[in-house]
Order: structure tokens, then sequence, then C-alpha cells
């Protein structure tokens, strides 16, 4: 196979042909210079994820999932993206699940041949009986792996949409089972092949947009604050009660003391604290407005604002 052949992955990086003999000095320096390709490359692509972005919207709105599935690096980076969505944004953990060929143990070693087997990729989607609700992103940065492409192929077979995330330009058939190209050419790795570096970083770029987005598009912050954190540890509650006192204006006491009454559930606490309302009373007026906070808080403040005019 000429280089020409050659997938981008898998080209040599010019500028990187004599890497040994280096200093660390300009070693990093070309790190900083090969990393901004990353970042430029998701650039030229930010009018792919919009299309996707709603489709993941519309699927958490009718109890729908997002999965991510991979091998190796791209199958670890989708695994990460998901376990981050509970602690952060309070969503179920069935919500957005990251799929890996070789499963959970691949998430430490490499299982040699598990890319390799479509059947494989097809059999853990059904498993997790993926459905026309959801949404099934395949990762595969050199465009080709075979596990990616049969679980990519089932989905579609189930109504799922599917997205094909590579750094590579993808093959035009593959347009007969996905919906929608995400594809931020990033170029040739500086050690070649290794695409946990150049491709890994737009990658994991791209993951964090559909996530986030989505998340503040289906209500889980209030302007900048993650006012649906999860409450688990020390970090997390510390940081839902200063959520609390800022919102609802009150001392840190006090944000602590609703914060329990709320049972660690930090936009309940919110509503409970600002409005004066029961932890039932908070629920049904989320619920009221699908989970968003601002309209509560909103028509709170009105109605507060017309009773002290009455009463002036």
């Amino acid at each position: 196979m000429t280089q020409s052949e050659l997938v981008v992955t898998e080209q040599r990086n010019p500028a990187s042909e004599t890497l040994e003999s280096l200093s660390v000095a300009e070693l990093v320096e070309l790190f900083d210079e090969e990393d901004q390709k990353a970042f430029d490359a998701v650039r030229r692509v930010s009018d792919s994820l919009p299309p996707v972005i709603e489709d993941v919207v519309k699927a958490f709105r009718q109890e729908g999932r997002l999965f991510y599935v991979g091998a190796g690096t791209s199958g670890r980076l989708g695994v990460l993206d998901a376990s981050e969505c509970p602690p952060t944004f309070g969503t179920p953990f069935h919500l957005v699940q990251g799929i890996i060929a070789g499963g959970d143990a691949a998430l430490q070693r490499s299982i040699e041949g598990a890319e390799d087997r479509p059947e494989e990729g097809a059999e853990a989607i059904c498993a997790r009986s993926v459905t026309h609700r959801d949404v099934v992103i395949g990762i595969a940065t050199s465009g080709r792996t075979p596990y990616v492409l049969g679980a990519l192929q089932e989905a579609h077979r189930l109504g799922a949409t599917t997205v094909f995330l590579s750094c590579t330009p993808p093959d035009p058939g593959l347009a007969e089972y996905v919906d929608h190209f995400i594809t931020p050419i990033v170029g040739p790795e500086i050690v070649t092949g290794s695409t946990r570096l150049k491709a890994g970083t737009a990658t994991k770029l791209i993951l964090n947009r559909i996530t986030t987005i989505a998340m503040i598009r289906w209500g889980k912050v209030y302007g900048n604050l993650m006012v649906d954190v999860q409450a688990w540890n020390a970090k997390l509650v510390d940081r839902a009660q200063r959520i609390i006192c800022e919102i609802a204006n009150v001392d840190r006491q006090t944000a602590e003391r609703y914060l329990e009454l709320a049972h660690r559930n930090t936009k309940v606490a919110v509503v409970m604290c600002a409005c004066q309302v029961s932890e039932d009373g908070a629920k049904q007026l989320l619920q009221k407005y699908n989970g968003f906070l601002r309209p509560v808080l909103e028509i709170h403040r009105k109605l507060r604002t017309a009773n002290h005019e009455e009463k002036a």
C-alpha cells in the first residue's frame, strides 16, 4: 500500500520524522503546533454538530437514549463522556451509555481483535434494546473500525438515529446506514497512528459539545451553573450549597438546610428555598416547566412583585 492509499490517521507526519533528535523544548513546541490543528479541525466541522445535538435532545425528550460505540481510545473517550453525565447533570445512568469493543476490561488494557468483529458490535446494540427513539454515535478515528460499523448498521436497522464520528473522510457507502457525519480531519499524528493524540483530542472536544449542549437545551443548567449536580461527595455538596446561595440569595447555613430537605437534589432545593414551597411543590413546579429552573423563578418573582405592589 502506498503512502497516499493509507488512511489519514496512518500517514507519517513530515513535521515529526526526526522526533528522537529534538530537544524536550522542541518537542513541546511541536505538540503545541500540532494540537492546535485538532482545535482548527473541530471548528471546521462545527456546522455538522447542531443537527446531531438537536436529535440527541429530541431523543431525551421522548425517553430515548444516547449511545457511544468505539474501540480503543475512541471507546474509552465515549465511556468517559457518558460516565460524567450523571454527576454533572443529574441524569439517570442509562441515559448516556458508552459501549467499548471488548467490554469493561478494554477500559484498562487492549483486547486484541475485539475491534475487528462487526457482529459483536451489532450484538452490543441488540443487547441494549436500541429503538427508534435512540441516537447511536459510532466513533472510529480511522473511519473503518468493523465493530463500530457493525453497531451502526444494526442501530440503523432498528430505526435509531445514527452518527459517524471519524478523523478520516468516510467511505461514501456508509451513507446507507449513517444519518449524520462528523469528520474533523486533524492530519497525521506526531507518532504515526497514535490516535490518542490529535484525533483523541478532537473526539473529546466534540463529545463535550454534544452532551453539554444537549443538557443545556434540556434544562440542566441555570445560566452557567450546573443546577442538577448530584451532591455525592464533599466537593459536590459544597458546589451545590454555593449554587443555592447564589441563586436563592441565602447564607450557607440556609443552603445546607434546604439541600438536605430536598434530599440533596440541588435544583429542587433552589426552588424550595427561593419560592418557599415544599419538596413536592418544588418538583411540581419544575415538572410544569419541563425541568427548566429559569421560568419557575421568573414566575415566582413576578408574583412576589405583584403582591408587594398590591400591599403598597
